[in-house]
């Protein structure tokens, strides 16, 4: 998939390991690169069902519409689908297997 940033700030700092483990501490950083690589490397967001410990899901709340795999508890990346128009199913639901672009907005504690 494509990987896009909300903020340029959030940009530099995801791709800059140095920048994360500064940051966030050594285990956080690398998870986070690991979650960004799991994103890039998949054709769809429907390949993220399928990895052990992601736990891809869509949010609720004040924070519907957006998705979210998990970092170190309570931590999550949070993003949101960037195909335009939004893949949807008929039901009006998200085609978790026709997205294949994200944009990247936090990476934070939503609970």
């Amino acid at each position: 998939m494509e990987v896009t940033f909300a903020k340029p700030k959030l940009a530099k700092l995801c791709n800059s390991g140095a920048k994360l483990r500064g940051k966030y501490g050594p285990r956080m950083a690398a998870l986070i690169q690991q979650r960004l690589f799991e994103l890039s490397d998949a054709e769809v967001l429907d390949d993220l069902r399928h990895i052990t410990g992601a736990r891809c899901h869509e949010l609720r709340g004040n924070l519907v519409g957006l998705l979210a795999v998990d970092l170190v508890h309570p931590f999550r990346l949070i993003f949101g689908v960037a195909d335009d128009p939004l893949p949807a199913k008929d039901d009006g639901g998200l085609d978790w297997t026709q997205v294949r672009c994200i944009e990247v907005v936090d990476v934070a504690d939503d609970h």
